[in-house]
């Protein structure tokens, strides 16, 4: 028996200019003149040293971060992390490429969600189904969903480009994947929202993702902000590269996990919680900071605002290089 469908055909879109947004470029953050109010942190300057190790040794280096850390104004740090070449990965969810593109071309994002819901309009806006545009396009040529939006924002000259991750990882050629779940995002929600090249450019970028996993060894692997899909994804991936590895007697145990989130951990970090405590179900822990490093590996949790944890280790890290030269 065939099921009813929605008919999205007969929602209305309305211009975005007729949106109010919560954040603008007035929100973000120059790393030039930020000071951070985050105390010293004894195991900032060990991940400091790793990710400059592993850089010196040509393993990958992954930043997965939550669309909370584009939202708390820190777009230009990621940019400049990559800029300065000591991100050699990043990758995000669905929330996190549209408030990029949507920056990017608009110069502001982030709606509010309990008004615009009680009016049946949340995520319906003309402008923002462009996104699904790019992706469409993009799935075509073979591209994973990150390189097509980074493309579109590029080409079509977008006014803001330079606050842009997907756009810098494009005109760099860096890698920034972007894993979606379907029905997740407000694009999904637009008449013009292909799940099929939705679907097929995720796992493009899915695939991108696990290569890079597959250099891991004597690399790092950060999580920032990202509860569900940063963990999650990581492990699917890990386990696909463990799996090669074994057949051709490799390993890929030798590496450091960091994780950057604002919720306190109570304990030994690097103990898995028991399933009768609430935090077993925060994956971050017991995914990255025990099980993926239980054969070697080394792991660490810096808890804080995103704009001061961030924003110190970039501050370390041009600092430590600026030492090295």
């Amino acid at each position: 028996m065939p099921f009813e469908m929605f008919d999205v055909k007969k929602l209305n879109l309305l211009p975005i200019s007729e949106r109010k947004h919560n954040f603008t470029l007035n929100d973000v953050l120059s790393p030039d003149n930020f000071k951070s109010s985050f105390s010293e942190h004894p195991d900032l300057d060990t991940i400091t040293e790793a990710i400059l190790k592993a850089r010196e040794m040509k393993s990958s280096v992954i930043m997965m971060y939550g669309a909370h850390v584009i939202k708390r104004g820190l777009i230009q740090f990621l940019v400049r992390l990559m800029e300065e070449g000591f991100i050699t990965h990043f990758a995000t969810n669905g929330a996190g490429a549209i408030h990029d593109f949507e920056l990017s071309m608009i110069g502001g994002t982030t709606e509010c969600v309990a008004r615009y819901i009680t009016e049946g309009q949340f995520g319906l806006w003309q402008e923002t189904g462009l996104l699904n545009r790019a992706v469409n396009e993009g799935a075509k040529e073979g591209l994973g969903f990150g390189e097509a939006v980074g493309k579109y924002i590029y080409e079509n000259n977008f006014p803001y480009a330079d606050y842009s991750v997907l756009a810098t990882g494009y005109r760099m050629q860096i890698p920034v994947t972007v894993h979606v779940g379907i029905g997740c995002d407000i694009v999904h929600e637009h008449p013009n929202c292909d799940g099929a090249a939705v679907g097929q450019a995720s796992m493009t970028d899915f695939l991108i993702y696990a290569k890079s996993i597959e250099n891991l060894e004597n690399g790092m692997f950060l999580n920032v902000g990202s509860s569900v899909i940063g963990p999650e994804v990581y492990l699917k991936s890990l386990a696909m590269a463990r799996n090669l590895a074994h057949q051709e007697g490799r390993k890929i145990a030798n590496f450091a996990t960091a994780v950057f989130d604002v919720q306190p951990l109570a304990g030994n970090i690097h103990n898995e919680p028991l399933k009768t405590d609430p935090q077993y179900y925060f994956r971050p822990w017991k995914t990255i900071l025990t099980r993926t490093v239980a054969d070697g590996g080394k792991s660490y949790y810096i808890q804080g605002d995103h704009c001061d944890t961030l924003g110190y280790l970039l501050d370390k890290l041009t600092n430590h290089r600026k030492e090295l030269r």
